[in-house]
């Protein structure tokens, strides 16, 4: 059992894709909780999809360096989060609507995008599917650097995200900025999304959003209670879904995904 776990640890790009999964997948876990209760789970499949506009100019004005890349969609999420924002508030529509067609927009220029980057075609995949392996020193930092960050505004805003989330009109009677706080979980949710896709990829980002937050769904009476169970369910998700591709052979970010969904199913007899 000691050389089952020690094995994979030899190697240093393990260990940094295992502290980059665990972090991602306890942040998306964090911030979904409130995405989940809020109705807004194509928020984060939107996201993901719309950043690629991002992905691919970074490519083409670095020419391929992957360091840069991150910046330019983190910039492309922020954008796309205020815009559909700004189009659920002040449109003659509901927010679905301003997610669909923000998100139909950006990631049909995104394709565009892509399909000139011939040179890039096959580091561009790896944005879809995830590269959790290749997370270089500095890309660990950056990225517990902003699951860090996205964590201290969450605990520190809890009270007022969680009453805005569950009660909005009693939170216009206490004089919250509800509508502030909304695009801040916006801006949230866009930071959360792209950290996540060097493990999980656009293809699979929403099932981190959504599953460990439903497995806390399942178990808990509470808010905290289901925010804390769905934390523990992503870092248990990334552990041990690094350890799954490790020994069986499968792209890291399916099998996070995977140990993640298995924990949904695992808790569904026994919800509260």
């Amino acid at each position: 059992m000691i050389a089952f776990f020690r094995e994979p640890l030899e190697f240093a790009f393990f260990v940094r894709a295992l502290l980059a999964a665990m972090a991602a997948s306890a942040i998306c876990a964090l911030v979904g909780t409130f995405i989940v209760l809020r109705g807004m789970t194509f928020l984060g499949d939107a996201l993901a999809h719309a950043i690629l506009p991002g992905v691919a100019l970074g490519y083409l004005v670095h020419r391929g360096e992957r360091s840069a890349v991150f910046y330019w969609a983190l910039g492309t999420g922020v954008i796309t989060s205020l815009a559909i924002g700004a189009l659920g508030k002040h449109g003659r529509f509901r927010e679905d609507t301003a997610i669909g067609i923000v998100f139909a927009g950006m990631f049909a220029l995104g394709i565009g995008l892509i399909s000139t980057a011939r040179g890039y075609a096959v580091d561009l995949v790896h944005f879809l599917f995830g590269n959790v392996l290749a997370v270089s020193p500095y890309d660990l930092w950056l990225i517990l650097c902003l699951c860090g960050g996205v964590a201290l505004v969450v605990l520190a805003l809890w009270k007022e995200i969680a009453l805005t989330t569950l009660d909005p009109v009693f939170a216009r009677t206490l004089r919250l900025p509800v509508d502030a706080i909304r695009y801040l979980l916006l801006l949230l949710a866009a930071v959360t999304v792209v950290t996540a896709l060097r493990v999980v990829g656009v293809a699979l980002v929403l099932a981190m959003l959504v599953t460990p937050p439903a497995t806390g769904y399942l178990l808990a009476k509470r808010l905290s209670g289901m925010a804390g169970i769905a934390v523990l369910s992503g870092i248990l998700s990334g552990f041990w879904g690094l350890y799954l591709s490790y020994y069986a052979g499968i792209a890291p970010g399916a099998a996070v995904v995977l140990v993640a969904t298995g924990l949904f199913l695992f808790a569904l007899p026994f919800r509260r």
